[in-house]
């Protein structure tokens, strides 16, 4: 009887075990675990659970199938392993097909089913999902959820499992040491993303822009533990029981084979060679005192202007390119020049005025930047010419969280610095400004975005469906979005704003009345608390940004990141009573968050951003629709909200809020501490407007500490800072 036909007879009989059947059927609605009790993504806010729309209706539902498909698979796969022995007729079958074929049929038709059932998976939860995450679906990220998050910890739970009882010859072994695996990823391992063959670390998954970077270091990470544990079954495979010998002799009869242990010991080796290899992760100095561009510059040498020519290749998120320095050396003598590199980038034809130079890769290693060491001749006027490339590599400082960064992609990328091109060290300027001239080509379909102030101009359209576009910029850094970005101009007061969002994204933007909002609000915070700092020479640039976490701002330019602007948060009451009004919220921020920051230290402490922009909201809602509205809408649910507080029975009686469970107690504190941001502070602030003489007044004081003088030795804008310009007390603006 071939091994063939013996697959096809097992594969057959499992489908027709009853058991089988259920482990399969309960495989399959898994997935409905992950859209309320198990949220494998953690949440992005403090104020309630909040992640992208493919976060919560796609990536959560294909974790949770992960999770819980692997355990009952390994359940199945002991079981399986156990037939014989349960049912006492190993020794009859052991007669008639040899134990390891056995154990091989019996693998295989366990992987099989796991790809039919994944199969099934996913064509059962395609409708849903399409119709919940709605404009922004995307049928590539929802394929490649499934497949890349559930089916492999399926995979892996069987090898282990199998492995497991081929070792032991024990079920309840076998699954203690599965349960302990588990255990391994989820608590033991959980910040080491190389090690979290279960529960994979993920930060979010974009809506509007790719997500194929976070799908590769996933894949690589399974890829390797597939390797890992292919070579231990083999092991175990090899120390399968027959002729009635124990585990030692039957190892010792089974290497006889050479091609056995050889496998295992090949798969075992290209699983430590792929860990090791990882191209992912940086091996930064964990040391943050000092970061890669902190030194000196050498007196003797000075940059003039610098060219770069930048080829990202969206297909593998890989990026090559050709750099030239004009430099000078004063000195008379031959000196060092020292580059910053991604470190994942290698360096090749490095020419000095058109002669090859020698150039050296230091250990200087640090805040994701990598130290090159070129030697220039003693000649006076210098061209540095520098071919560069390969697959950027993110800071280690973030592997814990997975951010997904940096996304290289025909939809989105993220060049920064020395990501784009290598960054000179320690050389100054010659003048007072260094020119700088980029030329990016792009997927036709992508627009480039300087970060700061100039624009891009379209240089050439190419025969490959490429575009080069030119970008002046000045200094050695620069960061440069790119995406298939919808451009919409808006005029408000003196100011010309640029706003920059992802295209999926356009009708939810357009429900949003987005260009009204923007405007309403630039022109009522300016007039009210000033105009922001980074504003450039009468334009500004909002642009949206791939699900990172938080926002940043420049000269010109300020990022909007896309989880203020799914259609969940959109939907916020606390943030407003409609989308139009929760996007207000959100840019609002620009002033109370980007404008002015707030110590986030004290996750309980009711004083944040949150608190002066919802009462900013509601002031601009109650400017544009009337009073009646805003009290109905804003200051009477802050004040329902706050007397709901106050009835609270474990607000009343805190010494039975521990005896709760621990996820209960989280989500009570969680929603207290969501009302205090969003209802009690506005409703303080509002108190407080009254206290001090009215809305002019209020906007004075505020005025006044939007554009203090910063201390940054500690930027922040404190409760008591607010207070002292109130020339109130704590206890003055008590709700009780």
């Amino acid at each position: 009887m071939t091994t063939i036909r013996l697959f096809r007879l097992e594969l057959y009989r499992l489908f027709r075990e009853r058991l089988a059947l259920l482990m399969f059927t309960l495989t399959a609605v898994s997935p409905g675990i992950g859209l309320s009790f198990f949220r494998a993504i953690s949440s992005t806010s403090e104020e309630g659970y909040v992640t992208t729309m493919n976060g919560y209706y796609i990536a959560n539902p294909a974790l949770a199938g992960g999770t819980i498909g692997a355990v009952l698979f390994a359940i199945l796969t002991i079981l399986q392993f156990n037939y014989g022995t349960r049912y006492r007729i190993s020794t009859i079958t052991d007669a008639i097909v040899s134990p390891l074929t056995q154990a091989l049929v019996r693998l295989g038709a366990l992987l099989a089913s796991a790809g039919a059932v994944q199969l099934v998976t996913t064509l059962l939860w395609l409708p849903y999902s399409m119709l919940k995450v709605g404009a922004v679906f995307d049928i590539q990220t929802y394929l490649l959820s499934y497949w890349v998050f559930m089916f492999p910890a399926l995979v892996l739970a069987a090898l282990f499992s199998a492995a497991a009882y081929q070792f032991m010859g024990r079920a309840d072994l076998s699954f203690t040491a599965f349960v302990v695996f588990c255990f391994l990823s989820v608590n033991v391992w959980n910040k080491k993303w190389q090690l979290c063959w279960l529960n994979p670390v993920l930060f979010a998954v974009s809506d509007d822009f790719s997500n194929f970077r976070m799908f590769r270091t996933v894949g690589y990470m399974r890829m390797t533990w597939l390797l890992a544990l292919s070579g231990l079954w083999v092991m175990s495979w090899v120390c399968v029981r027959q002729y009635g010998k124990g585990i030692l002799g039957s190892f010792l009869c089974n290497i006889r084979r050479v091609y056995r242990p050889a496998t295992a010991i090949i798969l075992l080796a290209a699983a430590g060679a792929a860990y090791v290899a990882q191209p992912f992760y940086d091996n930064s100095d964990p040391d943050l005192s000092q970061r890669v561009f902190d030194g000196e510059y050498n007196p003797s040498l000075t940059c003039s202007e610098q060219y770069a020519d930048v080829r990202p290749d969206a297909g593998k998120g890989s990026l090559y390119g050709k750099a030239v320095y004009q430099l000078q050396n004063t000195s008379g003598e031959p000196q060092t020049l020292e580059l910053v590199i991604d470190p994942g980038y290698k360096l090749s034809d490095v020419k000095v005025n058109g002669r090859d130079t020698a150039w050296s890769v230091t250990d200087i290693q640090k805040t994701n930047g990598l130290v090159v060491k070129v030697e220039l001749p003693a000649e006076p006027e210098l061209e540095l010419s520098v071919s560069y490339g390969g697959f950027p590599r993110e800071w280690n400082l973030a592997s814990s969280y997975g951010s997904g960064d940096p996304e290289i992609s025909g939809v989105y990328m993220c060049l920064e610095n020395q990501r784009l091109a290598p960054c000179i060290r320690n050389a100054a300027y010659r003048d007072d400004v260094l020119p700088a001239t980029i030329d990016l080509t792009l997927p036709e379909q992508m627009t480039p975005v300087l970060f700061g102030r100039g624009d891009a101009e379209l240089l050439q359209e190419n025969k490959d469906h490429t575009r080069t576009w030119r970008i002046l910029n000045t200094g050695y850094y620069a960061i440069i979005y790119a995406g298939d970005y919808v451009r919409q101009e808006i005029k408000a007061e003196d100011l010309t704003i640029n706003l920059y969002y992802g295209r999926k994204h356009e009708t939810i933007m357009k429900e949003a009345k987005v260009g009204e909002t923007v405007r309403s609000v630039v022109n009522y915070c300016t007039a009210h608390y000033g105009p922001l700092q980074f504003y450039a020479d009468g334009t500004f640039k909002l642009l949206q940004t791939r699900a990172t976490g938080g926002g940043y701002a420049a000269d010109g330019a300020s990022t909007l990141n896309e989880l203020d602007f799914t259609a969940q948060n959109l939907t916020n009451k606390n943030k407003g009573s409609g989308s139009g009004e929760v996007m207000i919220h959100e840019l609002v921020h620009q002033w109370w968050g980007l404008g002015n920051m707030f110590d986030t230290v004290d996750s309980k402490d009711p004083w944040s951003s949150e608190g002066l922009t919802v009462y900013t909201t509601y002031r601009i809602v109650k400017e544009l629709y009337g009073e009646e509205y805003a009290k109905e809408h804003y200051v009477d649910q802050w004040q329902q909200a706050v007397d709901d507080y106050y009835k609270n029975f474990y607000v009343r009686n805190p010494q039975y809020l521990s005896a709760l469970p621990e996820q209960y107690q989280y989500n009570i504190e969680n929603s207290v501490g969501s009302m205090r941001r969003y209802s009690e502070m506005p409703l303080k602030i509002l108190k407080a407007e009254q206290l001090v003489g009215g809305e002019a007044a209020m906007d004075k004081i505020l005025s006044g500490l939007f554009n203090r003088e910063i201390d940054w030795s500690y930027p922040y804008l404190t409760y008591q800072d607010f207070l002292d310009a109130c020339g109130l007390t704590k206890e003055e603006l008590s709700l009780d």
